[in-house]
């Protein structure tokens, strides 16, 4: 069996052709279109016209793609920034009559528990109880569970580009206010899932998310022409520095230094600020770069559950509009006011 997944995210859209059989999607083709939607649309904004006419292209190339490939039509999400979008429902509705691909959105949650089950996959059940992060354009997620599927998620505003849109818009580089400012709304946010970490105490910790790859190549780890079997591990505390130093230096200069490609540059300091608060507050000192991530969850659901749970999910609406399918439940040890309530995940049937 054949099949494709295509994820439309902050910067890129990027497809998958796999080959499922024995019941691991091995990957057979991929390619991706850089529409960099998060650089035409600013928080709160609407995604605008010219923009889904070229996301409408790039579905259109990415469907053609997968059928020369052998593959059915693909299973096709966008992320946080056409899901926060005002106009969500223009976006989706405007992109399927365009193109013939239903391209849906999928709440936070739900994003966070498809990459879990991809990090669950590749790391094994040797990995024990497993914490997950992962730094988008748009939303930072954070899971944890011990089985196939997690047992609490999260998902925050803290995407990379969402935060330099906010704190950094037309400083380059930022200034020492603006970067206080950036790490306290994530201390803010993140303290009620931190102390739940904590608290779970986690035998191992990944991170995935090509704003963490990016960053552990600029701290040492192997590049990605290595393959995807080198064991690469991000260090809190080179982190730290690293954050450090892309604070003093602008983009164009970003750009230059090992894993920061430069469509990504302007919103590295903001990942690396994100990932390192990230990983202080919930007492991880080191996390695992895993490879697999919501695309490799997308196609592990299908080939394990069946493809109905795909319809069973999406919507033709925005999961803004739509009631979170699990019910909030309490932070752990510690509870702050204004944060974001953690969700319990609960396996499709």
């Amino acid at each position: 069996m054949r099949m494709s997944v295509l994820d439309v995210g902050s910067n890129t859209v990027r497809l998958v052709v796999a080959d499922a059989e024995g019941g691991v999607p091995l990957p057979v083709h991929t390619a991706k279109w850089r529409l960099r939607l998060s650089e035409q649309v600013p928080p709160g904004g609407d995604v605008p016209g010219e923009a889904v006419r070229r996301l409408s292209e790039a579905v259109t190339a990415a469907a053609g793609t997968a059928e020369r490939w052998g593959a059915s039509t693909p299973l096709a999400f966008a992320t946080a920034v056409v899901r926060s979008a005002p106009n969500c429902r223009e976006v989706l509705r405007t992109v399927r009559a365009d193109t013939g691909v239903r391209l849906c959105t999928l709440p936070g949650e739900v994003e966070a528990e498809l990459t879990f089950l991809g990090a669950r996959r590749w790391m094994g059940w040797r990995s024990g109880p497993l914490a997950l992060l992962d730094i988008g354009g748009g939303s930072l997620e954070v899971a944890f569970g011990r089985g196939r599927l997690p047992d609490f998620v999260a998902s925050l505003p803290l995407g990379a580009g969402r935060l330099t849109h906010e704190f950094f818009h037309g400083e380059d580089p930022p200034s020492p206010e603006s970067v206080r400012a950036l790490r306290r709304k994530v201390r803010h946010q993140l303290r009620d899932v931190a102390a739940r970490i904590r608290w779970e105490g986690p035998r191992t910790a990944v991170a995935t998310s090509r704003t963490f790859q990016q960053l552990a190549r600029l701290c040492g780890a192997a590049p990605g022409r290595h393959g995807p079997f080198v064991e690469r591990e991000l260090h809190r505390s080179d982190l730290r520095r690293a954050a450090e130093r892309l604070a003093t230096i602008p983009a164009a200069e970003r750009s230059a230094l090992p894993g920061i490609s430069a469509p990504r540059a302007a919103q590295s300091l903001a990942g690396a600020l994100v990932g390192h608060t990230t990983m202080k507050l919930t007492g991880l000192r080191t996390v695992t770069i895993c490879p697999w991530a919501i695309r490799e969850g997308v196609l592990l659901r299908h080939i394990e559950d069946g493809p109905s749970w795909w319809a069973e999910i999406t919507h033709d609406d925005c999961p803004a509009a739509i009631p979170s399918p699990t019910p909030a439940a309490t932070a752990g040890p510690s509870s702050s006011a204004g944060a974001v309530p953690l969700r319990i995940a609960t396996p499709a049937r």
